[in-house]
């Protein structure tokens, strides 16, 4: 498996997760969206700064070749899983409401 179906993976899951794990339906909502268009540009600022001075490298036959800022574009999908991921996660939890004992 090369990182690129890795990703693939990650972000089907990620999907499927928020729709029927959290049930937050993230994906469908505006605020989802303004928020991700906050973050993305520092994702591709950190992503540019890490490839283009081969701090971060990768190995040719793992990805697609595909660069968007000097970054994988596989890092981009990974990136927005991580992100639908842990504001799913944040609004899931914070319905919950902390259980002190």
């Amino acid at each position: 498996m090369i990182y690129s179906d890795i990703v693939i993976a990650i972000l089907i899951f990620s999907v499927l997760l928020d729709l029927f794990g959290f049930k937050n339906s993230l994906l469908t909502r505006p605020i989802f969206w303004s928020s991700y268009a906050i973050i993305l540009p520092f994702q591709l600022l950190t992503n540019w700064w890490l490839t283009s001075r081969n701090i971060v490298m990768y190995d040719p036959e793992v990805i697609s070749g595909l660069r968007i800022m000097s970054a994988p574009v596989e890092d981009l999908i990974f990136g927005f899983a991580l992100i639908l991921n842990v504001m799913g996660m944040w609004e899931y939890w914070g319905t919950k409401g902390v259980q002190k004992d």
